[in-house]
Protein backbone atom coordinates (compact mmCIF):
# COMPACT_ATOMS: atom_id res chain seq x y z
CA UNK A 1 0.00 0.00 0.00
CA UNK A 2 1.19 3.34 -0.73
CA UNK A 3 2.92 5.28 2.42
CA UNK A 4 1.02 8.64 1.52
CA UNK A 5 -2.65 6.91 0.95
CA UNK A 6 -1.85 5.32 4.59
CA UNK A 7 -1.14 8.51 5.42
CA UNK A 8 -4.04 10.29 4.44
CA UNK A 9 -6.52 8.06 5.78
CA UNK A 10 -4.93 7.87 9.22
CA UNK A 11 -5.27 11.67 9.32
CA UNK A 12 -8.40 11.65 7.38
CA UNK A 13 -9.67 9.69 10.63
CA UNK A 14 -8.03 10.88 13.00
CA UNK A 15 -8.92 14.58 12.36
CA UNK A 16 -12.44 13.63 12.24
CA UNK A 17 -12.21 12.09 15.78
CA UNK A 18 -10.48 15.52 16.63
CA UNK A 19 -13.51 17.63 15.40
CA UNK A 20 -15.98 14.80 17.00
CA UNK A 21 -13.90 15.89 20.50
CA UNK A 22 -14.25 19.15 20.60
CA UNK A 23 -17.47 19.35 19.56
CA UNK A 24 -18.29 17.19 22.58
CA UNK A 25 -16.93 19.21 25.23
CA UNK A 26 -17.63 22.50 24.29
CA UNK A 27 -21.56 20.99 23.80
CA UNK A 28 -21.21 19.96 27.22
CA UNK A 29 -19.72 22.74 29.07
CA UNK A 30 -22.89 24.57 27.27
CA UNK A 31 -25.38 22.84 29.47
CA UNK A 32 -22.69 22.73 32.64
CA UNK A 33 -22.82 26.23 32.81
CA UNK A 34 -26.88 25.53 33.31
CA UNK A 35 -26.63 22.79 35.17
CA UNK A 36 -24.01 24.30 37.95
CA UNK A 37 -26.45 27.11 38.48
CA UNK A 38 -23.35 29.37 37.08
CA UNK A 39 -21.30 28.37 40.49
CA UNK A 40 -18.02 29.14 39.00
CA UNK A 41 -18.86 29.99 35.85
CA UNK A 42 -16.11 32.42 35.02
CA UNK A 43 -13.80 29.99 35.27
CA UNK A 44 -15.35 26.87 33.46
CA UNK A 45 -13.81 28.02 29.70
CA UNK A 46 -9.66 28.28 29.61
CA UNK A 47 -10.03 24.15 30.84
CA UNK A 48 -11.49 23.93 27.17
CA UNK A 49 -8.67 25.48 26.07
CA UNK A 50 -5.86 23.51 27.79
CA UNK A 51 -7.96 20.13 27.19
CA UNK A 52 -7.38 20.91 23.18
CA UNK A 53 -3.56 21.64 24.04
CA UNK A 54 -3.60 25.30 22.64
CA UNK A 55 -3.82 27.37 24.70
CA UNK A 56 -0.76 29.25 24.24
CA UNK A 57 -1.94 30.24 20.58
CA UNK A 58 -5.11 31.03 22.33
CA UNK A 59 -3.78 33.23 24.72
CA UNK A 60 -1.55 35.18 21.94
CA UNK A 61 -4.59 35.95 20.05
CA UNK A 62 -7.08 36.38 22.76
CA UNK A 63 -7.70 38.72 25.83
CA UNK A 64 -9.78 36.75 27.78
CA UNK A 65 -11.30 33.28 27.81
CA UNK A 66 -14.79 34.21 27.66
CA UNK A 67 -16.95 32.04 26.31
CA UNK A 68 -17.66 34.15 23.11
CA UNK A 69 -13.86 33.80 22.33
CA UNK A 70 -13.06 30.64 23.39
CA UNK A 71 -16.35 29.06 21.35
CA UNK A 72 -15.03 30.91 18.34
CA UNK A 73 -11.28 29.42 19.06
CA UNK A 74 -12.33 25.89 19.20
CA UNK A 75 -14.99 25.76 16.56
CA UNK A 76 -14.59 28.56 13.53
CA UNK A 77 -10.90 29.98 14.02
CA UNK A 78 -9.78 28.95 10.78
CA UNK A 79 -5.96 30.34 11.99
CA UNK A 80 -6.17 27.17 15.01
CA UNK A 81 -5.34 23.87 13.08
CA UNK A 82 -7.37 22.18 15.94
CA UNK A 83 -10.46 23.97 15.18
CA UNK A 84 -13.70 22.29 14.08
CA UNK A 85 -13.15 23.98 10.91
CA UNK A 86 -9.60 23.50 10.93
CA UNK A 87 -10.15 19.43 11.66
CA UNK A 88 -13.06 19.12 8.89
CA UNK A 89 -11.01 21.14 5.91
CA UNK A 90 -7.73 19.00 6.58
CA UNK A 91 -10.05 15.79 6.86
CA UNK A 92 -11.52 16.80 3.05
CA UNK A 93 -8.51 17.78 1.34
CA UNK A 94 -7.04 14.34 2.85
CA UNK A 95 -10.27 12.03 1.75
CA UNK A 96 -10.03 14.30 -1.81
CA UNK A 97 -6.43 12.73 -1.98
CA UNK A 98 -7.62 9.31 -1.66
CA UNK A 99 -11.06 9.27 -3.41
CA UNK A 100 -9.95 5.83 -5.54
CA UNK A 101 -9.47 4.27 -1.91
CA UNK A 102 -12.34 5.49 0.34
CA UNK A 103 -16.01 4.78 -1.00
CA UNK A 104 -18.10 7.74 -2.61
CA UNK A 105 -19.83 7.63 0.25
CA UNK A 106 -17.32 8.65 2.85
CA UNK A 107 -16.08 11.54 0.30
CA UNK A 108 -19.92 12.90 0.20
CA UNK A 109 -20.40 13.07 3.85
CA UNK A 110 -17.24 14.85 4.45
CA UNK A 111 -17.36 16.84 1.45
CA UNK A 112 -20.96 17.99 2.53
CA UNK A 113 -20.12 18.33 5.93
CA UNK A 114 -17.53 20.75 5.58
CA UNK A 115 -19.96 22.93 3.59
CA UNK A 116 -22.50 22.82 6.74
CA UNK A 117 -19.52 23.77 8.43
CA UNK A 118 -19.10 27.07 6.30
CA UNK A 119 -22.35 27.84 6.61
CA UNK A 120 -22.83 27.73 10.15
CA UNK A 121 -19.58 30.03 10.49
CA UNK A 122 -20.70 32.64 8.93
CA UNK A 123 -23.48 33.08 11.20
CA UNK A 124 -21.21 33.11 14.65
CA UNK A 125 -24.02 33.04 16.94
CA UNK A 126 -22.76 31.10 19.70
CA UNK A 127 -26.94 30.74 20.72
CA UNK A 128 -26.94 28.45 17.40
CA UNK A 129 -24.65 26.18 17.92
CA UNK A 130 -26.61 23.78 20.40
CA UNK A 131 -27.66 21.86 17.61
CA UNK A 132 -24.62 22.08 15.01
CA UNK A 133 -22.75 20.60 18.01
CA UNK A 134 -25.17 17.59 17.82
CA UNK A 135 -24.62 17.50 13.88
CA UNK A 136 -20.85 17.74 14.06
CA UNK A 137 -20.85 14.74 16.47
CA UNK A 138 -23.32 12.62 14.28
CA UNK A 139 -21.39 13.37 11.25
CA UNK A 140 -18.48 12.19 12.90
CA UNK A 141 -20.58 8.92 14.14
CA UNK A 142 -21.73 8.47 10.38
CA UNK A 143 -18.15 8.16 8.84
CA UNK A 144 -17.28 5.58 11.17
CA UNK A 145 -20.30 3.61 10.19
CA UNK A 146 -19.75 4.35 6.60
CA UNK A 147 -16.14 3.23 6.47
CA UNK A 148 -17.68 0.21 8.42
CA UNK A 149 -20.03 -0.89 5.89
CA UNK A 150 -18.90 0.97 2.96
CA UNK A 151 -15.36 0.20 3.14
CA UNK A 152 -13.25 -3.19 2.49
CA UNK A 153 -11.31 -3.92 6.11
CA UNK A 154 -7.85 -4.04 4.27
CA UNK A 155 -5.07 -2.30 5.16
CA UNK A 156 -6.77 1.31 4.41
CA UNK A 157 -9.68 0.26 6.85
CA UNK A 158 -7.26 -0.50 9.91
CA UNK A 159 -4.96 2.19 8.67
CA UNK A 160 -8.79 4.70 9.35
CA UNK A 161 -9.56 2.88 12.29
CA UNK A 162 -5.81 2.98 14.05
CA UNK A 163 -5.90 6.84 13.36
CA UNK A 164 -9.27 7.04 14.59
CA UNK A 165 -8.54 5.03 18.15
CA UNK A 166 -5.29 6.95 19.11
CA UNK A 167 -6.92 10.34 18.77
CA UNK A 168 -9.57 8.85 20.71
CA UNK A 169 -7.51 7.70 23.22
CA UNK A 170 -5.17 11.10 23.65
CA UNK A 171 -8.63 13.26 24.07
CA UNK A 172 -9.96 10.90 26.69
CA UNK A 173 -6.87 11.18 28.45
CA UNK A 174 -6.72 14.99 28.19
CA UNK A 175 -10.25 15.39 29.17
CA UNK A 176 -9.87 13.15 32.15
CA UNK A 177 -6.72 15.30 33.10
CA UNK A 178 -7.68 18.57 33.23
CA UNK A 179 -11.13 17.75 34.17
CA UNK A 180 -9.81 15.71 37.12
CA UNK A 181 -7.68 18.66 38.53
CA UNK A 182 -10.19 20.79 38.31
CA UNK A 183 -12.91 19.12 39.33
CA UNK A 184 -11.28 18.52 42.92
CA UNK A 185 -9.96 22.10 43.85
CA UNK A 186 -10.41 21.16 47.91
CA UNK A 187 -11.69 18.61 50.24
CA UNK A 188 -14.91 21.28 51.08
CA UNK A 189 -16.53 19.93 47.34
CA UNK A 190 -15.85 16.22 47.58
CA UNK A 191 -19.45 14.61 47.52
CA UNK A 192 -21.48 17.72 46.93
CA UNK A 193 -24.42 18.41 44.56
CA UNK A 194 -21.79 20.33 43.08
CA UNK A 195 -19.87 17.95 42.31
CA UNK A 196 -22.02 14.92 41.02
CA UNK A 197 -22.58 17.93 38.34
CA UNK A 198 -19.67 18.29 37.59
CA UNK A 199 -18.11 14.62 37.18
CA UNK A 200 -21.49 13.94 35.49
CA UNK A 201 -20.63 16.48 33.14
CA UNK A 202 -17.27 15.08 32.54
CA UNK A 203 -18.90 11.66 31.78
CA UNK A 204 -20.99 13.01 29.06
CA UNK A 205 -17.92 14.84 27.49
CA UNK A 206 -16.28 11.66 26.81
CA UNK A 207 -20.04 10.27 26.08
CA UNK A 208 -19.30 7.58 28.85
CA UNK A 209 -22.12 8.95 31.42
CA UNK A 210 -24.96 5.86 30.44
CA UNK A 211 -22.58 3.32 30.23
CA UNK A 212 -20.15 4.22 33.65
CA UNK A 213 -23.86 4.26 35.41
CA UNK A 214 -25.32 0.71 34.03
CA UNK A 215 -21.65 -0.50 35.82
CA UNK A 216 -22.22 2.13 38.77
CA UNK A 217 -24.70 3.34 40.89
CA UNK A 218 -23.07 6.54 42.06
CA UNK A 219 -20.90 9.05 40.54
CA UNK A 220 -17.50 8.55 42.30
CA UNK A 221 -14.35 10.04 41.54
CA UNK A 222 -12.20 6.67 41.58
CA UNK A 223 -14.73 4.71 39.62
CA UNK A 224 -14.88 7.79 36.97
CA UNK A 225 -11.15 7.26 36.54
CA UNK A 226 -11.26 3.48 36.63
CA UNK A 227 -14.08 3.64 33.72
CA UNK A 228 -11.86 6.00 31.48
CA UNK A 229 -8.91 4.37 32.07
CA UNK A 230 -9.14 0.71 32.54
CA UNK A 231 -12.68 -0.71 31.73
CA UNK A 232 -12.85 -3.61 29.04
CA UNK A 233 -15.85 -2.86 27.53
CA UNK A 234 -16.17 0.52 27.18
CA UNK A 235 -14.94 2.08 23.36
CA UNK A 236 -13.54 5.42 24.76
CA UNK A 237 -11.17 4.09 27.63
CA UNK A 238 -7.60 4.08 27.21
CA UNK A 239 -7.28 0.61 27.87
CA UNK A 240 -10.08 -0.35 24.48
CA UNK A 241 -8.63 2.27 22.25
CA UNK A 242 -5.36 1.20 22.73
CA UNK A 243 -6.34 -2.62 22.47
CA UNK A 244 -8.32 -1.99 19.59
CA UNK A 245 -5.85 -0.02 17.50
CA UNK A 246 -3.10 -3.05 18.20
CA UNK A 247 -5.15 -5.28 16.55
CA UNK A 248 -5.49 -3.56 13.82
CA UNK A 249 -1.91 -2.59 13.95
CA UNK A 250 -1.52 -6.59 13.94
CA UNK A 251 -3.58 -6.82 10.82
CA UNK A 252 -1.31 -4.36 9.29
CA UNK A 253 1.89 -5.29 10.49
CA UNK A 254 1.57 -9.39 9.40
CA UNK A 255 3.62 -10.84 8.08
CA UNK A 256 6.68 -8.03 8.06
CA UNK A 257 10.43 -8.89 8.95
CA UNK A 258 11.40 -7.78 11.42
CA UNK A 259 7.59 -6.40 13.00
CA UNK A 260 7.87 -2.44 12.75
CA UNK A 261 8.72 -0.34 16.24
CA UNK A 262 5.47 1.22 16.26
CA UNK A 263 4.33 -2.11 16.74
CA UNK A 264 6.08 -3.06 19.85
CA UNK A 265 5.38 0.23 21.33
CA UNK A 266 1.71 -0.15 21.15
CA UNK A 267 1.96 -3.27 22.28
CA UNK A 268 4.09 -1.93 25.43
CA UNK A 269 1.20 0.74 25.78
CA UNK A 270 -1.61 -1.60 25.63
CA UNK A 271 0.47 -4.16 28.67
CA UNK A 272 1.17 -0.93 30.60
CA UNK A 273 -2.58 -0.04 30.88
CA UNK A 274 -3.62 -3.94 31.89
CA UNK A 275 -1.13 -4.23 34.50
CA UNK A 276 -1.73 -1.23 36.41
CA UNK A 277 -4.68 -0.37 38.40
CA UNK A 278 -6.85 2.68 39.52
CA UNK A 279 -5.87 3.05 43.07
CA UNK A 280 -1.54 2.76 42.32
CA UNK A 281 -2.53 5.58 39.59
CA UNK A 282 -4.41 7.85 42.17
CA UNK A 283 -1.52 6.88 44.79
CA UNK A 284 1.20 8.42 42.54
CA UNK A 285 -0.45 10.54 40.98
CA UNK A 286 -3.54 10.59 37.65
CA UNK A 287 -1.75 13.92 36.14
CA UNK A 288 1.91 11.79 36.78
CA UNK A 289 0.23 8.48 34.91
CA UNK A 290 -1.54 10.39 32.13
CA UNK A 291 1.19 12.68 31.18
CA UNK A 292 3.62 9.53 30.81
CA UNK A 293 0.98 7.86 29.03
CA UNK A 294 0.54 10.65 26.60
CA UNK A 295 4.10 10.90 25.91
CA UNK A 296 4.43 7.13 25.21
CA UNK A 297 1.33 7.61 23.11
CA UNK A 298 3.29 10.08 21.05
CA UNK A 299 6.19 8.06 20.75
CA UNK A 300 3.91 5.59 19.10
CA UNK A 301 2.28 8.68 16.90
CA UNK A 302 6.44 9.01 15.88
CA UNK A 303 7.19 5.53 15.11
CA UNK A 304 4.23 5.41 13.42
CA UNK A 305 5.47 7.97 11.02
CA UNK A 306 8.39 6.23 10.39
CA UNK A 307 7.17 3.31 9.94
CA UNK A 308 5.19 3.30 7.41
CA UNK A 309 4.26 7.03 5.82
CA UNK A 310 7.88 8.22 5.61
CA UNK A 311 8.66 6.91 2.41
CA UNK A 312 12.06 5.71 2.95
CA UNK A 313 11.10 4.09 5.78
CA UNK A 314 7.61 2.56 4.29
CA UNK A 315 9.66 1.01 1.34
CA UNK A 316 12.13 -0.95 3.72
CA UNK A 317 9.44 -2.23 6.13
CA UNK A 318 6.96 -3.48 3.66
CA UNK A 319 6.68 -7.04 2.65
CA UNK A 320 9.19 -8.02 -0.61
CA UNK A 321 6.50 -8.68 -2.70
CA UNK A 322 4.41 -5.35 -1.87
CA UNK A 323 7.75 -3.49 -2.29
CA UNK A 324 7.11 -2.75 -6.12
CA UNK A 325 3.63 -0.82 -5.43
CA UNK A 326 5.41 1.88 -2.67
Amino acid sequence: MLSRVAEAVYWMHRYVERAENVARFVHVNLHLLLDADHHGAGEQWLPLVTTSGDHEDFEKRYSRPTERNVVKFLTFDTENPNSIISCFRVARENARSVRDTISSEMWNHLNQTYLMIEREGRRRRIEDLQEFYTQIKNASHFLVGLAETTMSHNEAWHFGRLGRLIERADKTARILDVRYFILLPGVEYVDSPYDSVLWTALLKSTSAFEMYRKAHPHIHHENVADFLLFDRMFARSLYWCISAAERSMDQITEGMRPAPQAAAELSTLRETLESTDVKSVLANGLHEFIDTFQFNLNVVGVQIHQSFFAMKEAITQVPAQMQSQG
